[in-house]
């Protein structure tokens, strides 16, 4: 049983690769079967998979951890959805105030 767990795990889990892509612009989304991506935002950057920096123009939201937050779906690169359970989000992120700090972390 905890082979069939884990093996579940790794095979529908984004890889670090497919984090570190998650950047851009970013449309948040009320239900969690609407999303590309579900999140989790920790509230200590140890232990966020990505260190993401909010921009507030979508034009510098152009590396790892940059997102820009747009008010239409049509525009956003992906959808993410918030999720208050860390068991249920594809990775962990942390929002800083300093855009040096953004980026995968792992």
């Amino acid at each position: 049983m905890w082979f069939f767990i884990t093996a579940f795990h790794l095979l529908f889990t984004p890889s670090q690769a497919l984090i570190c892509q998650a950047y851009g612009s970013v449309y948040e989304v009320d239900e969690a079967y609407l999303a590309d991506l579900i999140v989790y935002e920790e509230l200590s950057e140890v232990a966020a998979d990505v260190v993401v920096y909010e921009q507030q123009n979508r034009l510098y939201a152009d590396k790892p951890g940059m997102w820009y937050f747009e008010e239409k779906k049509d525009f956003a690169r992906f959808k993410i959805y918030f999720t208050s359970k860390k068991s249920e989000a594809n990775f962990i992120v942390y929002f800083t105030e300093f855009e040096s700090f953004a980026g995968c972390s792992r």
